[in-house]
């Protein structure tokens, strides 16, 4: 407001009126009265000034160096009364720095977030403004207040606030004074927010292993936000697994083989391990890697002659219990042993190893077999082969006769007489000639068994005479009598019939007729 003591009708004035302007810029002022005969026209101020001129009724006079708000005054006498004119200098500066606090590196999905925006500098303060925004979305307008002037805002995070870019914009509105609206914002900061489920990955692994074999190892977790973000890794003890990892929706799974090795045997542990947003979680699983050696079969000989002695062992490696046969060995590690005298039903025979082995509670089973193969001369067993057979002339039948032995031998059977050979086993045509003893006889390299069958053939019976007779009469007592000579006239109404012996020669006759 402008501010004088008349002298009459005369008047000071201060030009400019309350100046806007930069800090550390210099200002001109220029005090001028109506005066006609003014009297040391001065201006006071706290800042450094220097007289740029003056004249009957005015001086001109430079501030420099400008930094703050000041109060400036005009003064001068006018026929003995002093004239004052004062105006108020406003200086304005853009805000040093506008920063826009670090976010955390990772925000969970449903919790709130604080912005918080400190600006330095800037003047004046009454037009200074700090704006918070999430792209050019604004979240909260404050005043700035302080210094550092501090505005914040509170957001609940939400999976769309993947990747959002928030800043911090300090606005100088010199509008009201004839100037602009300045604008200076914080450089960006990007967040990132996840959602990582509080339940443990499902692993899915084995609960022993062979060392020297593999087996697949499965670990799922659901409901990961970004999903492809999660890092996950799995481990055998300090032992690093190389996983496949796949992504279906939210669920990201890693899949692994698990090779045990031998400087790993005894109880371990397999770990998954996925990560999100800094936070972790995790599954254990506990695996036994063993070793199970065997079992392992020994025959001291495995083809032998009859009549000798086989040593039979088995083995496995510690901690195995063997079996052999159906019987236990004393102790687990030690091994089942037993001796046989071979026979001719050891032939053939096998000799069974079982393996045992406990591994946390569950109960690991391995068996081997070995053959036993024992030389014996060969033999006929008469239940297999009869030894009297009853057969009609001209009639198909087998001879059943079976011969056994290792090796195999060969079976046949000969005529006591012409050595004709009888077939064994296929169906033949017995003859009369068929008839007699045979030699069955079974010959392999360790010799010969011999058992005698006795054939029986039966041939056809002729026909009685005398019933040819018989038949014949009993025809002629249906047909009627006969003229022909030689031969009995029946009487049809006689029912007794006189027999006499036939002779050969009417026999003859008789069979002839």
């Amino acid at each position: 407001p402008l501010t004088s003591s008349p002298s009459r009708e005369f008047s000071l004035q201060m030009e400019p009126q309350d100046p806007v302007l930069p800090a550390g810029r210099s200002l001109l002022v220029n005090c001028s009265t109506s005066c006609p005969h003014p009297e040391l026209i001065t201006l006071e101020t706290s800042l450094p000034k220097e007289v740029i001129d003056e004249d009957q009724g005015w001086a001109a006079f430079r501030l420099s160096n400008v930094t703050g708000d000041s109060k400036i005054i005009c003064s001068a006498f006018c026929n003995g009364s002093q004239m004052t004119s004062s105006s108020n200098i406003t200086v304005y500066r853009f805000p040093e720095l506008v920063e826009l606090d670090l976010l955390p590196r990772w925000q969970p999905v449903g919790e709130n977030l604080t912005l918080q925006c400190h600006v330095w500098g800037g003047a004046p303060r009454a037009q200074l403004t700090l704006v918070l925004l999430r792209g050019e979305e604004e979240l909260s307008r404050q005043p700035a207040v302080g210094e550092p002037a501090e505005g914040t805002a509170t957001v609940l995070a939400g999976r769309g606030d993947y990747g959002a870019k928030f800043t911090c914009r300090a606005e100088l509105d010199l509008r009201p004074r004839g100037l602009g609206l300045f604008q200076n914002t914080s450089a960006p900061r990007q967040l990132r927010t996840f959602v990582l489920p509080m339940a443990a990955p499902r692993l899915v692994a084995p609960l022993s292993l062979e060392v020297g074999t593999s087996w697949p190892v499965d670990c799922t977790l659901d409901g990961l936000f970004p999903v492809s973000e999660a890092q996950v890794q799995l481990a055998l003890g300090d032992q690093m697994l190389n996983p496949a990892v796949s992504i279906h929706g939210d669920t990201l799974r890693a899949t692994a083989t698990v090779i045990a090795r031998a400087d790993q045997e005894g109880a371990q542990e397999i770990v998954c391990n996925v990560t999100l947003g800094g936070e972790s979680r995790e599954a254990r699983a506990n695996l036994t890697v063993f070793t199970f050696l065997g079992p392992i079969l020994n025959l001291s000989e495995t083809n032998v002659t009859e009549g000798s002695k086989v040593n039979v062992s088995c083995t496995a490696g510690p901690r195995v219990q063997v079996m052999l046969d159906g019987d236990l060995a004393r102790a687990p590690g030690e091994p089942a042993q037993l001796q046989v005298t071979a026979t001719e039903g050891d032939d053939g025979r096998y000799f069974f190893c079982n393996a045992i082995l406990e591994v946390d509670g569950e109960i690991l089973h391995r068996n081997v077999t070995a053959q036993l193969r024992v030389l014996y001369g060969p033999k006929i067993d008469p239940a297999k082969c009869p030894q009297r057979l009853a057969w009609k002339d001209r009639t198909s039948h087998i001879l059943q006769c079976e011969a056994r032995g290792n090796p195999v031998p060969q079976l046949q059977c000969l005529h006591e007489g012409s050595r004709r050979e009888v077939p064994i086993g296929t169906p033949f045509l017995v003859k009369l000639h068929h008839n007699g003893t045979y030699h069955c006889q079974a010959v392999s390299p360790r010799g010969t068994y011999t058992l005698l069958v006795v054939m029986h053939v039966q041939g056809k019976q002729k026909r009685v005479i005398l019933g040819v007779v018989t038949a014949i009469v009993a025809l002629m007592c249906i047909f009627g009598k006969q003229t022909r000579s030689g031969f009995y006239h029946v009487n049809q109404q006689d029912t007794s019939l006189p027999l006499r012996p036939v002779q050969p020669k009417e026999a003859v006759e008789l069979e002839q007729s």
